[in-house]
């Protein structure tokens, strides 16, 4: 009984998650202009929509851009700091791991407003043009990346035999070599899930981007947001099922190459 009330949970918590998923794909091919049940026909009219509504494409441009640049930063932050917690013991160790994760924790519109405050505060001080800029929205996206991939690296790490680390070192090799030869490729699948979570999490953000972008700037999400706006068609839901797929691809290729559910 207890396999089956547990079978039947994990069935509803599936159909509870992907029913909104259904239905958007389903409106994407609905014939006509103005959403209304039954369709009166199906068509692929509303994703040549999408693919041809420039505002779209540079949205999405801008949104792999800015996840792209903001997974190298967390990636380099976030390597690093795996490696301090866990070969590291020292006083506050607790506290510098739970910071690391905070932007996990932390309501994403209270993140963006102190962002946004903070770039203020330091344009004014410092006279940089912070606000607004390509800079600032990748240093807000970089934040969210680093939790993901510190999280990661860190399971990674805590499956990994150090003795292979240092039968390399007796046999000659040095720091940096042992770290490259044998510590980076047992960590690897971490590293890739850390760095891909960490984009789609950059990617879909809308809370954050909303302070954070400047004149011009438009990420896919507002992009979204700002068509509901003044237009309701298939065409919304067209672009959200091409969302999906490049992640849904993005995450099958990944695991083609390292297993992410080692570490997931």
């Amino acid at each position: 009984m207890g396999r089956l009330a547990l079978n039947a949970s994990a069935f509803i918590a599936f159909v509870y998650i992907l029913t909104p998923l259904v239905f958007v794909t389903w409106l994407s091919f609905y014939r006509q202009e103005i959403p209304s049940y039954p369709p009166s026909g199906y068509s692929l009219r509303w994703y040549g929509e999408g693919l041809r509504n420039d505002r779209f494409i540079d949205a999405f441009v801008l949104s792999v851009q800015v996840g792209a640049f903001a997974t190298l930063i967390g990636l380099a932050v976030a390597l690093p700091a795996a490696l301090g917690l866990n070969r590291l013991r020292f006083r506050g160790h607790g506290a510098v791991g739970n910071m690391l994760l905070m932007p996990l924790i932390v309501p994403g519109i209270v993140l963006g407003f102190a962002l946004y405050v903070f770039q203020v505060e330091v344009e004014i001080a410092t006279g940089l043009p912070l606000l607004g800029s390509f800079g600032g929205l990748v240093f807000g996206h970089a934040l969210l990346v680093i939790p993901w991939t510190v999280r990661l690296i860190t399971a990674s790490l805590a499956g990994f035999d150090r003795t292979l680390e240092e039968a390399a070192q007796n046999l000659g090799a040095a720091r940096f070599t042992t770290f490259r030869r044998i510590t980076m490729p047992a960590i690897l699948p971490g590293i890739v899930a850390g760095a891909l979570f960490g984009f789609v999490s950059s990617f879909g953000n809308l809370e954050m981007s909303l302070f954070l972008v400047g004149p011009g700037q438009t990420t896919l999400p507002i992009a979204i947001l700002q068509y509901l706006q003044w237009r309701i068609d298939p065409s919304i839901a067209a672009v959200s099922v091409l969302q999906i797929l490049v992640i849904t691809a993005a995450m099958l290729v990944t695991d083609r190459f390292v297993k992410i559910s080692r570490v997931v």
